[in-house]
């Protein structure tokens, strides 16, 4: 039963992962072109009709969790909140390189 619960947490943090990266890209060409259509622009989606207004935002909400995960560094990634091979190797983990 415990290696079906850690097999479905692996799956579900590869995912979560993805669709972070994903969301960040989004992100990024989104700011890139609100900036070329400027504050204060609005735009309606002929689908739903939404209006859309390119505005400041007044602060950004941030979601907090109970518990979160650290991993070891993928590919050669640097930086961020990883968890440190050393600790993983003194728990008994034996990593790839």
């Amino acid at each position: 039963m415990e290696s079906t619960i850690q097999d479905r947490f692996l799956d579900l943090a590869k995912q979560e992962e993805a669709l972070e990266e994903r969301l960040s890209d989004i992100r990024q060409q989104l700011g890139i072109l609100m900036i070329e259509l400027k504050e204060g622009t609005y735009i309606q989606d002929p689908t739903t009709m939404a209006v859309y207004k390119i505005v400041k935002p007044l602060g950004h909400f941030v979601h907090y969790k109970d518990l979160d995960y650290k991993h070891t560094a993928l590919n050669g990634k640097k930086g961020g909140t990883f968890l440190s091979k050393k600790e993983a190797q003194e728990a008994g983990f034996i990593l790839g390189e």
